[in-house]
C-alpha cells in the first residue's frame, strides 16, 4: 500500500495506534502522581484559611471528588477512546486552523504557567539545603533560588519532552511513595495537634478527631474572623479544580491512549486518593506544623511544612510532588506547541515551552495564584469543551454531520469562535453579577455553549449530509490503519521480566513503604505524651528517609532492567 500521503504527518497528528495503547495500570500511576502534588499542600492550606468546617470537607470533599471522576469516565474518557486524537487535533477538525490555534496559544499559557508553579513549589524545599530565605514577593530575591528553579525546572523539561510513556512511568514510581507520605505526614503531626486541643496525644475515637478539627483545622472561621464556606463550596471547589481537564476534554490527549473508556475510572487514584485524602492531610500537616513553630498557617510554604512533619522525606516530596505534575502539564503544552508549530516535532516545542517554563518559574507569584488561575483557567476552556461534546455527541444523535467544516474545506468556524466567545462572555457575566458560587459557573456555561454551537452550526451547514467528502475521510483512515500495522509488525516485541533480582528488588520497594507506613502509625498510636511523641517522631524521620531512599533505588532498577529487556 502506498502511504505517501502521509508523508510529513506527525505521529501526534494521527490517532494512537492500536499497539501503542495502554492497560489500566498506566493511568492508575499516571493520574496518581499528578494529583497528588506540591500544590496539594497549598490547597489544603486554603480551606483552612477559608474557614471550612471538618464534616464539611470530609464530604464535600468525597462527593466533590467523586463527581470529577464521573466528569473523566462519562466525558472525557469516551469522546477520547473513539477519536484517539488530542483536543488539540480534533478540534482543527471541527473548528478549522484559526480557532485551534488561538485555542491551542491559550493553552499553552495555561498549562506554561501551571507547570511554572509546581517548579517553584519544589523549589521551596531544595531552598532548605542552601539556607535561602523563604521567597514572599512577587519576584526573586535570593540569586541562588533561581540558581535552584532552574536545576528542578531542567528534570521536568526532560522527562515531559521522552513523552507519554515516560510521564507515565516516572508518575508509576512516584505515585505509591506519595500516597503514603502523604498519609503519613498526617498520622505523625496528629498527637502534637491533639496535645494542642486535647490535652494528651492519643485520639480514642472519631469523635475526638471530629474536635480536633473544628478547633484546630477546620474551625468555621476563615482568616477574617468570619463564618467560611460551607459544603457546597467545598463540593463545587472539588468539581472544578480539574474542569480544564474533564469538561475541558484537555485530558484527551492521556485518555486517547487508553485501551477501554472505562479506564477513565483510573482517576479515582487522584481524585480520592490524591486529592481527597492530600488535601485533608496537607490541612492536619498545617496546622500541626503551625502548633509547633508557633506561626500562622498562611504563613507557612510548602517546604516548612513538609519538612516539619516528615523531615528529610519532606524535602523529596515536595520536589517530587512538583515533578511529577509540572511533567504532565508541560507534556500538555508541548502538544499544544506542536499543533500550532506542526513542521516541529513535539519534542522540539516541548523544550522550547519547557524553557520559557522554568523562567517563569524563577517568579514566585505564579506559585501565590495557583488556585484563581485554575478555576478561571477551567471556566475559559469549558465553551471549547462544549463545543467538542456537540459535534462530536449531540450532532450524530440528532441528524447533524460530524466533522462538517473539514467536509466544507472551511479553515475557520465562525459558529465555533463566537459560541466559543458568547460562552466566555456568559459565564464571567455570571462570575460578575455573582448570582452563584463561581465554582459551578462551568455546568452553566457549558450547557449555553451547547446550545448556541448547535444552533450557529445549523445555520453554516451542519444539518446536511456530505457523502463524497465523508468517503474521502473514511480511505484516509483506513490507510492510516494499514500504516499503523506495518509499523506494528516491524516493532520489537515487549519481553516481560520475570527474574527473580527484579522480583526481589520490587518486594523490598514495598515493603520499605509498608515500614514508613508502619513507623507513622507507631507515632500517633504509640505515643503516650510528647516526650515519647518527640522520640517517635525522630525515629520516623531518620528510617523513614532510608526507607524513601531504599524504595527509590529498587523501583528505580527495576523500571530500568525492564526497560533493557524491551530495548
Amino acid at each position: 500500500m502506498n502511504f505517501d500521503k502521509l508523508q510529513g504527518v506527525s505521529e501526534e497528528q494521527m490517532p494512537v495506534a492500536k499497539h501503542k495503547r495502554h492497560g489500566i495500570k498506566h493511568f492508575l500511576g499516571l493520574y496518581a502522581g499528578e494529583h497528588v502534588a506540591a500544590t496539594e499542600f497549598v490547597i489544603g492550606a486554603t480551606f483552612v484559611a477559608l474557614g471550612a468546617k471538618t464534616m464539611d470537607i470530609l464530604l464535600g470533599l468525597l462527593i466533590g471528588n467523586i463527581l470529577a471522576i464521573l466528569s473523566w469516565t462519562l466525558i472525557t474518557s469516551p469522546i477520547a477512546t473513539q477519536t484517539r486524537l488530542s483536543l488539540y487535533t480534533y478540534l482543527e477538525k471541527i473548528a478549522g486552523k484559526s480557532m485551534t490555534k488561538l485555542y491551542n496559544w491559550a493553552n499553552v499559557i495555561i498549562f506554561t504557567v501551571i507547570s511554572a508553579a509546581m517548579i517553584t513549589v519544589s523549589s521551596t524545599a531544595v531552598r532548605y539545603a542552601f539556607n535561602i530565605p523563604a521567597q514572599l514577593d512577587w519576584y526573586p530575591t535570593n540569586a541562588l533560588f533561581v540558581l535552584v528553579v532552574l536545576a528542578v525546572g531542567v528534570v521536568v523539561v526532560f522527562v515531559a519532552m521522552y513523552g507519554f510513556k515516560a510521564v507515565s512511568e516516572f508518575s508509576s514510581i512516584c505515585g505509591p511513595w506519595l500516597f503514603v507520605m502523604f498519609g503519613s505526614g498526617a498520622l505523625v503531626m496528629m498527637p502534637a495537634l491533639a496535645d494542642s486541643v486535647l490535652g494528651t496525644t492519643s485520639l480514642s475515637s472519631l469523635g475526638d478527631f471530629i474536635t480536633i478539627g473544628d478547633q484546630s483545622i477546620w474551625t468555621g472561621v476563615n482568616a477574617q474572623g468570619e463564618p467560611g464556606i460551607g459544603l457546597l463550596e467545598v463540593i463545587g471547589f472539588a468539581w472544578a479544580a480539574n474542569t480544564i481537564t474533564h469538561f475541558g476534554l484537555i485530558d484527551m490527549a492521556l485518555l486517547r491512549y487508553a485501551k477501554k473508556p472505562i479506564y477513565g475510572l483510573a482517576t479515582s487514584t487522584g481524585m480520592l486518593f490524591g486529592h481527597f485524602i492530600a488535601w485533608i492531610s496537607a490541612g492536619i500537616m498545617g496546622a500541626g506544623t503551625a502548633v509547633l513553630v508557633q506561626k500562622s498557617i498562611s504563613a507557612l510554604d510548602p517546604g516548612d511544612v513538609a519538612t516539619q512533619a516528615l523531615g528529610l522525606s519532606g524535602f523529596v516530596i515536595v520536589i517530587i510532588a512538583g515533578w511529577t505534575t509540572a511533567n504532565a502539564n508541560l507534556y500538555r503544552a508541548g502538544l499544544a506547541a506542536q499543533a500550532i508549530f506542526t513542521g516541529y516535532s513535539r519534542k522540539q516545542t516541548t523544550l522550547t515551552v519547557g524553557l520559557v517554563t522554568v523562567v517563569v518559574a524563577c517568579f514566585p507569584f505564579v506559585f501565590g495564584q495557583i488556585l484563581p488561575l485554575l478555576t478561571y483557567a477551567g471556566l475559559l476552556v469549558v465553551p471549547v469543551g462544549a463545543i467538542v461534546f456537540a459535534e462530536h455527541v449531540i450532532f450524530p444523535k440528532i441528524g447533524f454531520s460530524r466533522y462538517w467544516v473539514s467536509y466544507k474545506k472551511m479553515t475557520h468556524s465562525t459558529p465555533a469562535v463566537a459560541s466559543w466567545g458568547i460562552g466566555l462572555v456568559f459565564g464571567f457575566g455570571l462570575n460578575f453579577v455573582n448570582i452563584m458560587p463561581f465554582y459551578y459557573l462551568f455546568l452553566p456555561t457549558w450547557a449555553l455553549t451547547i446550545v448556541v454551537y448547535t444552533l450557529l452550526a445549523k445555520a453554516y451547514g451542519a444539518d446536511k449530509a456530505y457523502p463524497a467528502e465523508q468517503a474521502e475521510m473514511e480511505e484516509y483512515d483506513q490507510l492510516v490503519d494499514a500504516f499503523q500495522e506495518q509499523q506494528a509488525k516491524e516493532e520489537t516485541p515487549i519481553v516481560e521480566d520475570t527474574s527473580f533480582l527484579s522480583k526481589a528488588l520490587s518486594v523490598i520497594s514495598w515493603v520499605s513503604l509498608a515500614i514508613t507506613l508502619a513507623l507513622a502509625c507507631i507515632t500517633m498510636f504509640d505515643s503516650a505524651d510528647m516526650t515519647s511523641y518527640l522520640e517517635n517522631r525522630d525515629t520516623f524521620y531518620f528510617y523513614g528517609f532510608i526507607c524513601t531512599v531504599v524504595y527509590f533505588v529498587s523501583a528505580y532498577t527495576v523500571l530500568r532492567r525492564k526497560k533493557a529487556l524491551q530495548a
